[in-house]
């Protein structure tokens, strides 16, 4: 059961921020006593290439519209690094629980991606920059949060990862309906005439 929620948990942090997710668990192997985590997070080389390319990450979402050309880049790897977070958290158990383990940790990446890509895109629409950077630390404090809390309460943590991922879904409804909704409002306009 705590495999299920610390998978569920960093599953929905790995679509917000994967590179993070690895430097947590993995320094969290190294530092800590935590036997759920995976001695291979831990490994000097792992921790150095997610470093980098965390701080890669952490420049690049600060700026608008290069923050969705990554954001859409790493459509594919989140939800990998998900699945195979929460492979590697299933260990030595039977392949019918590493496969239900990766598509949880996957699934729930994926989720948690879309809704980050789909929010970036409506936070580009206002032209300051500030918005971007304030959602950007704003995500990267929920990763370290969550993450860590799931290491000390699995179970819980995997509660707070639901709420934010439902709440997350469903501005991300909201949004998509307004966005629909003013679109049709502008192609309803007709050219603007002007009279000489």
């Amino acid at each position: 059961m705590d495999a299920l929620a610390l998978t569920f948990s960093s599953g929905w942090a790995s679509g917000i921020n994967a590179y993070l997710v690895v430097l947590v668990l993995g320094i969290a192997d190294r530092v800590g006593s935590f036997t759920e985590v995976p001695d291979a997070l831990g490994r000097w080389d792992v921790l150095a290439v997610a470093g980098f390319l965390y701080a890669m990450e952490f420049i690049a979402d600060k700026i608008p519209f290069i923050d969705s050309t990554w954001d859409a880049i790493s459509t594919a790897i989140r939800p990998t690094a998900g699945a195979v977070i929460g492979v590697l958290l299933a260990g030595d158990a039977s392949s019918l629980d590493q496969a239900v383990l990766g598509v949880v940790g996957g699934g729930t990446a994926l989720l948690s991606h879309l809704v980050k890509a789909g929010g970036r895109l409506a936070i580009n629409a206002s032209p300051e920059p500030a918005s971007n950077v304030i959602a950007s630390l704003t995500e990267d404090a929920a990763v370290l949060g969550v993450v860590w809390f799931a290491l000390e309460h699995p179970q819980a943590a995997a509660a707070v990862a639901g709420v934010l991922l439902l709440l997350g879904l469903v501005m991300l409804f909201f949004v998509a309906r307004l966005i629909r909704r003013g679109w049709r409002r502008w192609k309803k306009k007709g050219p603007i005439h002007q009279t000489a």
